[in-house]
């Protein structure tokens, strides 16, 4: 039988949302989806983060920290692949946030993804689709407006991983704590900073940041 989620994670989720000027009604389907991880997390090790309150602050507030970004993209019907998402990290909140935004999950490891298409079908996101993949074998050249990734890599690997994925003038949104400047002063040839925005997540005193990467 499936343990009821803590009474006060909605309340936690709603302050959060609205701190983000996102409504508050998307606690609702954000909430099954904690549910669904939180159950399969038990039996398949998804997340090391396993406190539902901490999942609400470090899994779903600090994924929507950077949904102002994806707003053009989603009101254009733009497409973007989440690369490394693990459990859907950024990819299914910004989904469940950002209705037309065309979401792909590029995620490797078969657990992961099989949680994902869970996930996608009970939750019906019909705009969302899980590529089992490696980021480097996954053939779609040019096929999204932008790619992004949550704690995964180096810039520079996430630009000649992803880089291809592109579409001209697509770009690359990547979540990061502090300032990566190594990494930025690192970025090969014909790719520059387009800017880096500093993200406020509810919750969480750690900073984090969304570096704006594109061919330059």
């Amino acid at each position: 039988m499936d343990t009821p989620l803590p009474p006060d994670l909605a309340p936690l989720l709603r302050a959060g949302l609205a701190e983000l000027e996102l409504d508050p009604a998307l606690d609702a389907p954000l909430l099954d989806y904690l549910a669904l991880l939180l159950r399969w997390n038990r039996t398949y090790n998804l997340t090391a983060v396993r406190d539902p309150h901490e999942m609400v602050t470090k899994h779903l507030l600090d994924s929507l920290a950077m949904h102002p970004f994806v707003d053009a993209l989603a009101g254009a019907g733009g497409a973007l692949a989440d690369l490394g998402t693990g459990a859907g990290l950024p990819g299914i909140p910004l989904a469940i946030a950002k209705p037309g935004l065309r979401v792909t999950l590029v995620e490797s490891a078969g657990k992961k993804a099989r949680f994902m298409r869970e996930a996608v079908r009970q939750l019906r996101l019909a705009d969302v689709e899980v590529a089992e993949s490696r980021i480097e074998a996954l053939d779609r050249p040019g096929a999204f407006d932008a790619i992004t990734a949550r704690a995964l890599a180096t810039l520079p690997l996430l630009v000649e991983w992803g880089g291809p994925l592109l579409r001209p003038g697509g770009v690359l949104l990547a979540m990061k704590g502090v300032v990566p400047d190594e990494e930025i002063a690192a970025l090969p040839d014909g790719w520059g900073v387009d800017a880096v925005h500093a993200l406020h997540v509810p919750g969480l005193p750690a900073q984090r940041h969304l570096v704006v990467v594109r061919r330059s």
